[in-house]
């Protein structure tokens, strides 16, 4: 797999149209601060701690891609963020501030991946030993998993509603 291939993958795990179905992005498009709070069983994820954690992951792999050691998420912790409470107030606000953190880390994520040299794809990272390549597609997989993921929480939420 070469750059551009590598560069479509992740895009259509995220924005552009895939043929498995909705994409990250779409799967989150209409999503209210309300349904991204709701959670299906206590001890489960919501949407909207998906959409962080995918946000996380994908500035996890730019600073794997960049060797940026320098931490700068702006939230503290790893992997997964806590959202709870109420919809009311300053959540929608909140909400959408997190969908924008997504997208910027995905742009982010771009910028590495078209930065680096075709002979950059194949080199194993220091961190964990896995090549860029792998790092890639796997980021790719990671969106597609949680879109869908996303779906059968938002038809879990409006069954709850009938």
């Amino acid at each position: 797999m070469n750059k551009e291939q590598l560069l479509a993958l992740v895009e259509e795990g995220f924005r552009k149209p895939a043929w498995h179905g909705p994409n990250l992005r779409s799967a989150l498009r209409g999503v209210t601060a309300d349904e991204a709070l709701w959670r299906p069983a206590k001890g489960r994820h919501n949407i909207w701690e998906i959409a962080v954690h995918a946000a996380f992951w994908k500035y996890a792999v730019t600073r794997r891609l960049t060797g940026n050691r320098k931490r700068d998420f702006p939230e503290n912790g790893r992997n997964w963020f806590e959202r709870t409470g109420s919809a009311k107030g300053d959540a929608a606000k909140s909400w959408k501030s997190d969908l924008t953190l997504l997208a910027s880390m995905h742009q982010q994520l771009l910028n590495a991946i078209t930065g680096l040299d075709e002979s950059d794809l194949l080199r194993p990272l220091s961190e964990n030993r896995h090549t860029a390549i792998r790092q890639i597609a796997g980021i790719a997989m990671h969106d597609a998993y949680h879109a869908g993921q996303i779906q059968i929480l938002k038809r879990l939420h409006t069954n709850k509603m009938m």
